[in-house]
């Protein structure tokens, strides 16, 4: 057993090759919330379970009150392995279309540790406390999956900004209206909450890989 993170809203576990939420452990007041968090991964997870195999993404073990057990998949966190290959965000991209095929908006992909590198370089996604699954796609989801691509082609720009294309550039400096407002406004109540209250970082959650041996998150 390996204890992987311990915060307000439970604890990360890794045994095996599993690894498991648990949020029995998480302060009282927010455990509602944690909860809440918990299923919302639960269903995107499933969803993506139904369709065509998708390498790459945790696979859901077991769900028990207050506790969720999925597959650990074997990679680092792209702030470590810092992928320079294009073919690696040919194929990112092409993960982030198929969950938003299956009507999964992952809604968190801005953070460098919820992308994965593999041993052989490929993608792959973790942490979908956040993901909206949807029954459809309206307005306000097409602008939430092209956040997601957007939050892609920012890490592109990091690691690879000389192979950006014309269209990737466009979209980059498009962001949704959903964002725009989220910039203006509801980021700062976030940034308040989890830096002032929550005592969170930009990069919390990066010692759940570690920054010696990844862990598989």
């Amino acid at each position: 057993m390996v204890p992987l993170k311990a915060d307000t809203f439970g604890t990360v576990t890794r045994i095996d090759d599993t690894v498991i939420r648990d949020t029995r452990l998480a302060r009282p007041w927010a455990r509602r919330l944690a909860l809440h968090l918990l299923r919302r991964e639960h269903r995107a997870l499933t969803r993506l379970a139904l369709g065509p195999g998708l390498d790459g993404i945790p696979r859901v073990i077991d769900l028990a009150p207050g506790r969720l057990t999925r597959s650990w998949i074997d990679a680092s966190p792209m702030q470590i392995a810092r992928p320079r290959d294009p073919n690696y965000f040919r194929a990112a991209m092409k993960l982030v279309r198929r969950l938003h095929a299956a009507n999964v908006i992952h809604n968190d992909l801005a953070k460098e540790t919820n992308w994965l590198v593999t041993p052989d370089g490929r993608p792959a996604l973790v942490d979908f406390q956040l993901a909206m699954t949807l029954t459809r796609r309206g307005p306000l989801a097409r602008a939430l999956g092209h956040d997601d691509i957007r939050h892609l082609l920012k890490h592109k720009r990091s690691y690879l900004p000389d192979r950006l294309t014309a269209r990737e550039k466009r979209i980059l400096a498009t962001p949704s209206l959903a964002a725009r407002l989220w910039m203006a406004s509801g980021k700062r109540v976030y940034l308040f909450i989890t830096r002032r209250i929550l005592h969170w970082r930009d990069r919390e959650g990066a010692g759940d890989r570690g920054a010696a041996p990844p862990d598989g998150r």
